[in-house]
């Protein structure tokens, strides 16, 4: 039976249409599945009696520079748990990826994930030549927690101790550019998020996370100034992107605002993407990856040394 021609053409145009969607489809995943080999659970360091670990991702095409991911959200961080897709526009410009994790909160307490991604840095610092990366160009990436603490890796991150046993402790934590999303910066002025308890003391949901004396006012102005990377932005701060967006109730917009702020004072180089309704995530983060690349193209893959 002949079909009419109105109906062969209709088929002709669902096909065609199921064709470039499953074009599209298949295009997109392709892009999220970039060729690399992974290396998981090298141990970086030891925390309370366990191992501390970086899962190592190596592009099909290396470009020779390292960034450092913190795997980490709520100062909470699962060896392993990494997913590499996420890193997919990194991986395609070749850059190695170091995965950061370290013990979860209250388990260890900020203070000591702060030393330990400071140990992680060092280590690959240390391990360079061994990954085939730069050691004087290593950018570092993350989200919330994760941005935290590529800050304190970026204002606080410096110079090993030449006499300690271990060589690895010799050598520098300091990062080279810097490309992340909605991070805390100042802990002793929450702002309007709902974190804010209005006392002056730490974000209601991470007390323990502080440590045992974080409810005494007086020890948590020292921990919240100590744990800010606002109060240690110097002219050493590397160039620094931050995506942010204006409708997080967690991580208020204002915390990026004043860092790039108290930055430009010194002449340094933060830029603040203001992603419009964004909450504290958004589906298009993927999609911004890809600036994050440009970022440290422009700064790591194109700087001179």
């Amino acid at each position: 039976m002949k079909l009419p021609r109105i109906v062969r053409n209709l088929l002709i145009i669902i096909v065609v249409v199921l064709v470039l969607v499953g074009a599209g489809v298949g295009s997109v995943w392709l892009y999220f599945h970039p060729r690399f080999e992974r290396v998981a659970g090298i141990v970086y360091g030891q925390r309370n009696g366990r191992d501390l670990t970086i899962d190592l991702l190596k592009p099909a095409r290396p470009n020779g520079i390292g960034v450092v991911l913190m795997a980490s959200g709520g100062w909470k961080s699962e060896a392993g748990s990494f997913r590499p897709w996420i890193a997919a526009p990194l991986l395609r410009r070749g850059y190695t990826i170091f995965a950061v994790y370290h013990i979860p909160q209250p388990q260890s307490t900020v203070m000591e994930i702060t030393e330990d991604v400071n140990r992680a840095v060092r280590f690959v610092r240390h391990n360079a030549a061994r990954y085939n990366v730069d050691p004087g160009k290593l950018g570092v990436t993350g989200g919330s927690s994760g941005g935290h603490l590529s800050l304190m890796l970026a204002t606080r991150g410096g110079p090993g101790l030449p006499g300690a046993t271990d060589p690895v402790d010799q050598e520098s934590s300091a990062v080279q550019a810097v490309a992340i999303f909605y991070p805390v910066t100042d802990l002793l002025n929450l702002g309007k998020s709902t974190e804010n308890l209005g006392d002056g003391g730490p974000p209601k949901s991470f007390v323990k996370a502080f440590g045992p004396q974080s409810t005494n006012l007086a020890v948590w102005r020292v921990i919240g100034h100590e744990m800010s990377p606002i109060f240690y932005i110097t002219t050493n701060l590397p160039p620094t992107l931050i995506y942010h967006g204006d409708a997080d109730t967690l991580v208020p917009l204002d915390q990026s605002q004043r860092f790039q702020a108290e930055a430009q004072k010194l002449g340094r180089t933060v830029e603040l993407v203001v992603h419009a309704g964004g909450k504290h995530g958004w589906l298009s983060m993927l999609w911004d990856l890809r600036k994050f690349a440009d970022w440290f193209d422009h700064y790591l893959r194109n700087a001179t040394a």
